[in-house]
């Protein structure tokens, strides 16, 4: 009886017995990631669930991501299948307005030059040893388009998901931070007072249903492996420019973006556990997703710099660092740092149209190094 007394109590203190020091590191970064969220407003709808996914699956003895805990239902449901991405793409689609980019088709230029950094650090992680598709899912970070890494990495690297979905997701939150001082290192004063024209041009409404379509095709054959990512992101636009369907436009991007963004960020944060991300991959994934982040806002500010010398000093090459996937935070970082060096400088129409770019270029560029891969009989 005793024993048996002894064993019952003993199971209430079971959890504090297998904690080690690992996931106790991870609860406190489950606590982090939630102050950031809640606090500091940075990004909130996912690092609040992925911090509280993080801080569950440190817990010992629950095992909530073993066979049949109710974290790995949601993670095969979702992450599993890359279910949960595309949902969220046809969303973002269905937010996204290019009529700025359709408007100055050049700024598409810009949104392309802002991926070139995804590129530079692949090939800085190929030679520091990781295999190709680690590289390509930790390139992809650089696009500050979380959806995209989440696709990629929990396709081709899923026991980079957790490092990669984290370091997506806070630094396009950090765009704030991230981008002024590179903006200020590679432009020059005279650069950065260029005051650009007020956008007056306007699309028709035929132009803007056959965008999603002419891309799903041209994209689609071009890089096929990609084709989930650019097809679900044009079909929410096309929903929006149709309007006929506005019902399911509005669910698109209010309610079935908002469960599945709660369940995207409880399934990244299970993959968050102690003896899985404190290793150091991590750090270096962590690292290297800054410096693709730090590229691609440096290759479109060089861009934008080429264009204004076209342009005959038409051009504002602070737009350039828009050119990444940040929608619309880094358009709005242009505006401000456009603002604090000329008050009569109006950059942000010009800037949303680079910033729509770099939504579609980085899916274009996941899906062509995808295919690329395809190709070579990687995947």
């Amino acid at each position: 009886m005793e024993d048996a007394i002894i064993n019952g109590l003993q199971g209430l203190i079971n959890g504090f017995l297998h904690l080690d020091w690992r996931s106790a590191v991870m609860l406190l970064v489950g606590f982090l990631l939630l102050w950031l969220g809640i606090k500091k407003d940075c990004e909130p709808l996912l690092l609040v669930p992925i911090g509280f996914g993080c801080i569950l699956v440190n817990i010992p003895v629950a095992d909530l991501m073993g066979e049949g805990g109710f974290l790995r239902v949601i993670y095969n449901m979702g992450i599993a299948n890359e279910l949960f991405p595309l949902l969220i793409f046809i969303g973002i689609g269905a937010m996204t307005d290019f009529g700025p980019l359709l408007a100055n088709p050049s700024t598409f230029i810009l949104g392309a030059a802002g991926q070139f950094g995804i590129f530079l650090t692949l090939a800085l992680a190929l030679a520091l040893g990781f295999t190709q598709l680690d590289a390509v899912a930790i390139g992809i970070i650089g696009a500050c388009d979380g959806p995209t890494a989440i696709y990629v990495s929990s396709r081709y690297a899923p026991h980079l998901l957790g490092a990669v979905s984290v370091a997506a997701y806070s630094y396009m939150s950090l765009v704030a931070v991230i981008q002024p001082p590179i903006m200020k290192l590679l432009t020059t004063e005279k650069e950065r007072n260029t005051i650009m024209d007020i956008m007056t041009g306007m699309v028709s409404k035929t132009t803007k249903l056959l965008f999603p379509l002419v891309i799903t095709v041209i994209g689609g054959l071009i890089a096929p492996m990609g084709l989930p990512l650019l097809g679900t992101i044009m079909l929410g636009n096309l929903m929006r420019e149709s309007g006929v369907v506005a019902r399911l436009t509005k669910a698109s991007e209010n309610e079935i973006a908002n469960v599945v963004t709660l369940f995207l960020g409880l399934a990244i944060g299970a993959t968050m556990s102690g003896s899985a991300f404190l290793n150091p991959q991590t750090l270096i994934v962590l690292c290297l997703g800054f410096l693709a982040i730090c590229f691609d806002t440096a290759c479109g500010l060089i861009l934008g710099k080429i264009l204004r010398v076209v342009s005959g000093g038409k051009i504002n090459p602070l737009i350039g660092a828009a050119g990444i996937s940040a929608f619309p935070m880094s358009a709005r970082v242009v505006q401000k740092e456009g603002q604090k060096y000329n008050k009569k400088s109006y950059l942000l129409m010009h800037a949303m149209g680079a910033n729509a770019g770099g939504q579609v270029g980085s899916v274009i560029a996941a899906a062509v190094m995808l295919s690329v891969l395809s190709g070579m009989g990687i995947i």
